[in-house]
């Protein structure tokens, strides 16, 4: 019996190094490659451990060669935009949802995880088209608008399941001592949901950074693009690949992201398990 105990503990410790080699792999091949000419990484067969590192790489996206620097403030401003829009915006709709009475409210928390159900390629159009009448094409304002509107019916329902773990005696408790909703809702109750409220930020400043179409369709000059479209717009083409700089790139914008995940860690998943479970 321990026998087959023990082999089943090592057979289940070699798929989780399987895993964890199939995971790392990747982050292994952006890091080597990030380090070589632009040349030796077209390589038939590719060197596994670069012969010539360099960190010219490094220094041409640093010298804004190709915009990076560009893409990456552009990204920074757009993300932190949508960020703070979709949390002013959950925590309202979401404590008026979970707290407030009024009539087809059931039908409008239905309606709005509806929208989440869309892809993105069926609203572009529609969104092109009323930006483009109210002249906001191409600008930090509609990129913001656009990806708050992907962004927030999923944080809407994340912020009302976790106004709803909050006891609701605390508000009477605070209003009866005479404070009024508003104050109850900034002194009492957002304290206690910060974990949740984390969680929404993360997940909308990760959803603006990462998306490609709604920045790509909704600017055209290269002072505007975000890091996705100013990527795929200069790295890649139909005579050019520059793979070393553009993985030199991805490495410096995964830096904040992994940042942002050890230093929030706790709070977003507290955040994940308690609001959105419920």
């Amino acid at each position: 019996m321990n026998k087959i105990k023990r082999k089943k503990k090592y057979l289940l410790f070699a798929l989780l190094i399987i895993m964890l080699l199939f995971i790392l792999l990747p982050i292994y091949w952006m890091l080597s490659t990030s380090i070589k000419p632009n040349t030796e990484s077209f390589k038939v067969p590719p060197e596994i451990i670069p012969t010539t590192p360099t960190l010219e790489n490094f220094i041409n996206q640093l010298k804004d060669r190709t915009g990076f620097l560009t893409y990456f403030v552009n990204s920074i401003i757009v993300s932190l935009g949508t960020t703070i829009l979709s949390i002013i915006t959950a925590i309202l709709a979401g404590y008026a949802i979970s707290r407030l009475r009024f009539p087809g409210k059931d039908k409008l928390f239905i309606l709005i995880l509806v929208s989440q159900m869309f892809p993105q390629s069926l609203m572009i159009v529609g969104i092109y088209t009323f930006f483009m009448k109210l002249n906001l094409l191409d600008s930090y304002l509609g990129l913001i608008l656009a990806f708050t509107s992907f962004s927030l019916p999923f944080a809407i329902w994340m912020m009302s399941g976790f106004f709803e773990t909050i006891p609701f005696e605390l508000e009477e408790a605070a209003m009866i001592d005479g404070s009024s909703r508003f104050k109850t809702l900034w002194k009492v109750i957002l304290p206690l949901t910060s974990p949740g409220i984390v969680a929404v930020g993360v997940y909308s400043f990760l959803n603006s950074w990462n998306n490609l179409l709604f920045a790509l369709s909704l600017t055209s000059s290269q002072d505007m693009r975000t890091v996705p479209p100013g990527f795929l717009l200069t790295y890649v083409g139909e005579f050019q690949y520059y793979w070393s700089d553009a993985m030199a790139g991805s490495i410096i914008i995964t830096l904040p992201m992994v940042a942002v995940f050890i230093l929030l860690q706790r709070y977003l998943v507290q955040g994940m398990t308690a609001g959105a479970v419920k």
